[in-house]
């Protein structure tokens, strides 16, 4: 069955300066979301942005506003997250305590999807026991805290097994990938099972953005 992919920008590699302008101009070339990498410096190595700068982007686009929280104590966060306009929010499975919880904290607020994010050493079987409440899962094709990494092949045979544990529940929930995302690496991605491929480096350090966007959907053949 053919599915549609979704390309999704991630703000992390953009030019913060003139960070609005970038993003439409994202979206303007074919974008399906602006992805939003939340850092704290404490799960991961790197310090990014808050609530505020989701709310200047949700004044500055009208693409959904997919906010991964690489953070710890990410139940703290969510009500704020959820206000400023996100539409989309996930959390890593290695910081939550009470997942459960927290995925119905999220899904609590009408229209956000709930997902969970899982890093590259982390087994996608995790997960089997919260399919039923996520809408997404955003696998983490690098190490998460830095842009511009290399893309891990081991990712591939988790995708796709991911892509078998859905499949086998019967679920209709989406494969998000992040990390090292290029034109090259983005058919093998897709044919192991993603539906969202988020790309930072390859899109906004690229000298034109749109073409950039356009680049990544005919190497992906979309």
């Amino acid at each position: 069955m053919h599915r549609k992919v979704k390309i999704a920008p991630s703000i992390l590699s953009a030019d913060f300066a003139c960070l609005g302008d970038q993003v439409r101009e994202a979206e303007m070339a074919g974008a399906d979301l602006i992805h939003v990498d939340v850092m704290d410096g404490h799960f991961v190595p790197n310090i990014t942005i808050g609530p505020i700068v989701v709310e200047a982007l949700r004044k500055a686009t009208t693409l959904p506003l997919d906010v991964h929280l690489m953070i710890e104590n990410p139940e703290k966060y969510i009500e704020n997250f959820a206000a400023t306009g996100a539409n989309m929010i996930s959390v890593h499975i290695e910081a939550s305590k009470h997942l459960h919880r927290l995925l119905q904290a999220i899904k609590a607020h009408a229209g956000i999807e709930a997902g969970v994010a899982i890093n590259p050493a982390t087994p996608v079987t995790n997960l089997e026991p919260i399919l039923g409440e996520l809408d997404f899962v955003l696998v983490m094709s690098v190490n998460p805290g830095f842009a511009g990494q290399e893309f891990i092949r081991a990712s591939l045979d988790k995708i796709a097994r991911l892509r078998e544990m859905i499949a086998g529940q019967g679920r209709a929930i989406e494969i998000e990938v992040d990390g090292g995302i290029a034109p090259e690496t983005a058919p093998d991605v897709i044919a192991a099972g993603a539906d969202i491929l988020v790309a930072g480096s390859a899109v906004f350090c690229s000298p034109n953005i749109g073409q950039a966007i356009r680049g990544l959907k005919e190497g992906a053949a979309l």
